[in-house]
């Protein structure tokens, strides 16, 4: 049975072979060399609000408020499990000892076809290239158990580790735009980004993708 299965995904072209299986999770667990990618839960809640509680990271990312309380942490964590944040929210861990390092997540558009990648460390964990290896692991996901065309990303234009990781993930310059800040209470122009199905099947088949 393993043999005619393995001749069979074989015949498949590599788009096929990385479409979605029905027998996949919705959010399952993630697992990359050094992180493991799950469901936030109450025990994320002190971390979260220590490591949230910063200015360096909320003028980045546009729906964190701040100062970030222990309180907010707790609503994050309640909304997260009752999946009103956004389609897919994940708690980004280590693998070795579980600590806590930050979130990622992917949320459905309008277009059913298309979701948006987002994610965020502490600071005592930048210039690892954790934040890298959590977005690919994210963006492999959501290729392999979403019916979609293309996931889009954004960062602030003054980010340039953020946009220096969505481009390592593969994802291509389309334009920029304002998007509303809640820690700076106003509007922030932003660079848009894009990686669609093809482009990622490709990434993966030359090992630009991990």
């Amino acid at each position: 049975m393993q043999t005619e299965l393995a001749r069979e995904d074989q015949s498949r072209s590599p788009e096929q072979r990385l479409r979605p299986q029905r027998s996949r999770t919705d959010c399952p667990i993630l697992l990359s060399p050094r992180l493991v990618l799950r469901a936030p839960h109450e025990d994320d809640i002190d971390a979260l609000a220590h490591l949230a509680n910063n200015a360096n990271i909320a003028n980045m990312v546009s729906r964190m408020p701040h100062p970030y309380t222990t309180a907010d942490a707790a609503d994050f964590v309640r909304r997260a499990k009752a999946g009103t944040i956004g389609k897919c929210v994940y708690a980004i861990t280590k693998a070795d000892n579980g600590a806590f390092l930050g979130c990622c997540g992917v949320e459905p558009h309008a277009d059913e076809r298309t979701v948006e990648l987002g994610y965020w460390l502490g600071e005592p964990y930048w210039n690892q290239g954790y934040a890298t290896e959590a977005a690919q692991t994210l963006t492999d996901m959501a290729f392999r158990t979403r019916d979609i065309d293309q996931i889009d990303a954004r960062c602030r234009v003054m980010n340039i580790a953020s946009r220096r990781v969505i481009q390592k993930c593969g994802f291509q310059f389309q334009g920029s735009g304002m998007v509303g800040s809640l820690a700076l209470g106003g509007m922030v122009p932003v660079e848009w980004y894009r990686l669609d199905r093809k482009t990622w099947v490709s990434l993966r088949s030359w090992g630009g993708v991990r």
